[in-house]
């Protein structure tokens, strides 16, 4: 009798298992079940990320990213989430990526990806699709290139501008080619959403929510030293993977660069695959916009800290109503930022954040992200070689900090 989950995976995969290009591993004869072990955030392009009408049109795109956990089968989600017509996407294909800089793929891994059994789908206005099982072989912290034709983008488009990461985009349809030469280079991901990994059952999700602290903001690019990516490395060879919902200038109660943090939970976290954990790090930029371009009363400023704490509250609850475990990061210091000048007010109010979310009780655990990088001399302040250099942004020793602040005892590691 067939496990739940080894049932899904079959029904999912039946037009493929018809033909001989596809063969679930012998290792699925265990149970298993879809954990993701790769996404970003999706939002709207600003004008600065956004692809060119020219270079939307006929276009191939070959997108790199890095899986946490490999596995013998995957499936990729592609998403027109934020765009206000459909898209029609063909030729998609995965393939194991030469590095993770560079159009080149090993052409022995290739695999053409279908979608209900089509290679040519149209994705509707607000809407994400997910592959057929896909067989490839992938080793943890694999990079996997993700390719696929595109006639026209639709005039609002979906990506994570922050990619960190080098895409790749050639005139004509070249999906399948080993290599793109004199293709653009851009630093953002377009359509490109999640990757599933067909795990052993027991495997969890690790979710990190956050802003551009989490989504590693100064990285060298296609370096992989986001803090998430430290992590991920840390827990190589156990049962769990990161996935990285960071975007860059969110906040908690307003939209800004993307929904904000309380509209997008549901999407970015929990409708992810396998989750188990979450860690959430935002406020910061609610705390620096309040005075970012005016001096708010004493009561905005209290104001802004109760609602605050009102909203991590709401996420708990969400969390807690799926039997997830969240875990509290506190905010960690941005004195001196010439952005958001803040003053001693700014770091009371960031003050009595952290106390409520190191004594409160409201989350499950605490990762004191504040303790492990401030100065010991100046406690409103970065430690100096943490400091990015604007005083807010961890340097990459700082996202390295961060991640070794984590303890892994939260994920039952002893």
């Amino acid at each position: 009798m067939l496990s739940g989950t080894r049932r899904a995976a079959l029904l999912l995969g039946l037009s493929l298992l018809a033909t001989p290009a596809f063969a679930l591993p012998r290792s699925l004869a265990a149970p298993h079940a879809w954990v993701g072990t790769w996404a970003s955030a999706q939002m709207t392009p600003g004008a600065d990320s956004a692809l060119s009408p020219a270079d939307a049109t006929d276009v191939t795109l070959r997108q790199i990213v890095r899986v946490t956990k490999g596995g013998g089968t995957i499936r990729i989600k592609l998403s027109n989430v934020m765009s206000n017509a459909p898209l029609r996407l063909q030729n998609v294909h995965v393939a194991r990526a030469l590095s993770s800089a560079g159009a080149g793929i090993d052409p022995a891994s290739d695999r053409a990806v279908t979608f209900g059994g089509m290679s040519d789908i149209v994705i509707p206005a607000g809407a994400d699709y997910l592959s057929d099982p896909i067989a490839i072989a992938l080793p943890d912290q694999a990079d996997l290139a993700i390719s696929f034709h595109m006639a026209e983008a639709p005039a609002q488009q979906t990506g994570h501008p922050g990619s960190r990461a080098t895409s790749y985009l050639a005139r004509g349809d070249h999906s399948a080619e080993a290599d793109l030469p004199g293709a653009t280079a851009v630093n953002h991901w377009f359509h490109i959403a999640g990757v599933d990994v067909m795990a052993p059952a027991g495997t969890r999700a690790i979710v990190t929510f956050g802003d551009s602290i989490t989504d590693g903001y100064g990285i060298t690019p296609n370096s992989n030293r986001r803090f998430p990516d430290r992590l991920a490395e840390r827990l190589k060879g156990h049962p769990l993977t990161v996935i990285n919902a960071g975007i860059g200038g969110n906040r908690l109660l307003l939209d800004g660069n993307g929904h904000n943090a309380l509209a997008r939970f549901e999407r970015d976290v929990l409708s992810q695959s396998g989750v188990g954990y979450i860690i959430v790090l935002e406020g910061v930029n609610d705390l620096g916009m309040l005075t970012k371009e005016a001096t708010p009363t004493p009561d905005a400023h209290a104001a802004m800290v109760s609602q605050l704490k009102a909203a991590y509250l709401q996420i708990i609850a969400k969390a807690h109503s799926h039997g997830l475990k969240i875990y509290g990061g506190t905010i960690t210091p941005y004195m001196g930022m010439d952005f958001y000048h803040p003053e001693a007010i700014s770091e009371a109010d960031r003050q009595a954040i952290n106390r409520w979310i190191r004594t409160s009780g409201a989350f499950d655990a605490v990762i004191d992200f504040d303790a492990a990088l401030r100065d010991p001399a100046k406690l409103d302040h970065l430690k100096a070689e943490y400091d990015s250099g604007d005083h807010i942004h961890p340097s990459e020793a700082g996202y390295k900090a961060m991640a070794d602040a984590v303890s892994l005892t939260l994920f039952g590691i002893k």
